[in-house]
């Protein structure tokens, strides 16, 4: 028996990194679990590596539009029946740069996909969580979500903002049955971090493997954390273990944030 037997879950961004490895874990705790991701064929990829069998379904679709947001909500409960978890981990940090040159376009790209992914993906998935009473949402933030960071600031600004949309929540339907809360990891070396990171190193005077170790070094552990670190402490939290736990913005990152 599973933490999450008969349990729903679904994940943005779910076909690699911290996405595919909280897919996993909820998998092996028995739940159904429809991941995402624009790419059919990564997707079916993923869907295979996973090797769950029916359990395991994927949804294509760009999280940055509205009605695909919707549609993937809407998907996960037309193919298993209902929709108990939401993982909205889809996301980037765009381009970096100071704030002085930074473009009104270059801060809408990590609003949009941070923040406005979000909150699309929570609004759809709590019009069918209020009626059954139950549901749990997990929205992926950051450390920067609780701190500044220069050169960043658009995604360090989303994260600040799904902070404040899972705070306030959290208030508004924690007697309903359903918790809301946000995953804050450090730094994780994922295929999207070596994809950005080298510009984002750069634009602080950094070498990758620079920024990488600044980031260890910022921690208490003094290293950076792996997406298996993130997976279960998303299964704690869907779990009956987490029913007491929402409104909160949950530190990965060991020892980094300054809250």
């Amino acid at each position: 028996m599973g933490t999450l037997d008969g349990k729903v879950a679904c994940v943005t961004g779910g076909t690699r990194g911290i996405g595919l490895a909280v897919a996993r874990a909820f998998l092996a705790e028995g739940a159904q679990v429809v991941i995402n991701g624009r790419d059919p064929v990564k997707g079916q990829k993923s869907i295979d590596d996973l090797n769950a069998g029916g359990r395991a379904h994927f949804i294509a679709g760009d999280v940055t539009q509205r009605a695909d947001c919707e549609a993937i909500v809407n998907g996960t409960v037309e193919k298993f029946g209902r929709i108990d978890i939401l993982v909205p981990n889809a996301g980037g940090g765009g381009d970096p740069g100071p704030v002085v040159d930074m473009t009104d376009e270059a801060m809408e790209v990590p609003m949009v996909w941070n923040f406005w992914h979000t909150f699309w993906t929570m609004r759809a998935a709590l019009r069918h969580m209020i009626p059954q009473g139950s549901g749990r949402i997990m929205a992926m933030s950051s450390v920067e979500g609780k701190m500044g960071k220069p050169m960043v600031s658009g995604y360090v600004a989303s994260k600040h903002a799904i902070n404040g949309l899972v705070k306030s929540t959290a208030q508004e339907v924690g007697t309903m049955g359903i918790t809301v809360n946000a995953l804050c990891p450090g730094a994780i070396e994922t295929d999207v971090m070596m994809a950005q990171g080298p510009g984002a190193a750069e634009a602080m005077g950094l070498t990758y493997e620079g920024l990488l170790d600044l980031f260890a070094q910022e921690s208490a552990i003094k290293r950076i954390n792996e997406c298996e670190d993130v997976a279960l402490v998303a299964v704690l939290l869907a779990s009956d273990a987490g029913a007491g736990i929402t409104g909160s913005m949950i530190s990965i990152d060991g020892g980094t944030s300054p809250y």
